[in-house]
């Protein structure tokens, strides 16, 4: 196993109060740095695009992060898009093409539950994906996101990361509560028996797609109160960090009207 995926920190742990406080912070932040870049904050100009993708083992908390994630931010401002398998019109054209409509423009943000890493990740080990057309896509994918950033968008990826066990103990606690069921399919129990063909994967993907326009941030999600601040204090450092590089001067973190 490469030493990025084995060295995900697993045992980082919050208690429930420390991680409301440190959402709550990091959320104000992301409502000022939104509206920053959306150029309602005076003065200011419209900033770059924002793209967020997640990825993870199913039952990761990815939708927990997201809801977070958007909890404070008006929603004519993000898109969330959750990507599913393609359909026969989408698989007609190259892999990368249903993703074009949701790019998002300057001054807008788009956040993919799941992205076209899929091609990286279910179409190599369900369907089969040769290795040949495998490292083609990896560079596609690099070039294209490479592409994005030159025109002016920021991209911030993040992998959220959980042992075997942990996600046992999630599908049963699913399976067993009502509420929680419709959560628990046929899939994830198949793509659970096929985790060692997934990691090699994922091991894959982080080598041939972490680049320096497009950083690959690997979580520990064994604890969800931890995962929730490492997602939203990640994302903040990563948009904060393109700014400033991009020449934005980038308003100090403190009160005011937006907060929530």
């Amino acid at each position: 196993m490469s030493d990025r995926v084995k060295d995900i920190d697993l045992s980082k742990k919050l208690n429930r109060q420390e991680s409301e406080e440190r959402v709550l912070a990091a959320q104000r932040r992301l409502t000022q740095l939104r509206l920053f870049t959306a150029g309602l904050l005076k003065p200011s100009d419209v900033g770059p695009g924002l793209i967020v993708i997640f990825e993870g083992f199913d039952a990761a908390g990815k939708g927990g992060a997201i809801r977070r994630l958007t909890a404070g931010l008006d929603p004519r401002h993000v898109r969330v898009v959750p990507v599913g398998p393609p359909t026969p019109e989408e698989r007609g054209h190259h892999f990368l093409w249903r993703f074009q409509a949701h790019v998002p423009g300057r001054g807008e943000m788009t956040v993919f539950d799941r992205s076209w890493y899929g091609r990286l990740l279910v179409e190599r080990v369900d369907e089969g994906l040769d290795t040949k057309a495998s490292h083609r896509s990896a560079d596609e994918i690099v070039e294209f996101e490479r592409m994005l950033v030159n025109d002016g968008v920021t991209i911030v990826k993040l992998w959220l990361h959980i042992s075997q066990d942990e996600q046992l103990r999630r599908f049963n606690d699913r399976a067993n509560n009502p509420l929680k069921q419709w959560k628990l399919t046929p899939d994830d129990w198949h793509n659970r028996s096929m985790r060692p063909s997934y990691l090699e994967a994922l091991e894959s993907m982080v080598a041939q797609t972490d680049q320096a326009h497009a950083h690959w941030d690997l979580i520990g999600a064994e604890d969800k109160h931890y995962a929730r601040v490492a997602v939203l204090e990640t994302l903040i450092s990563r948009w904060d960090h393109d700014l400033s590089r991009r020449g934005f001067e980038v308003p100090p973190a403190h009160g005011g009207d937006y907060l929530l």
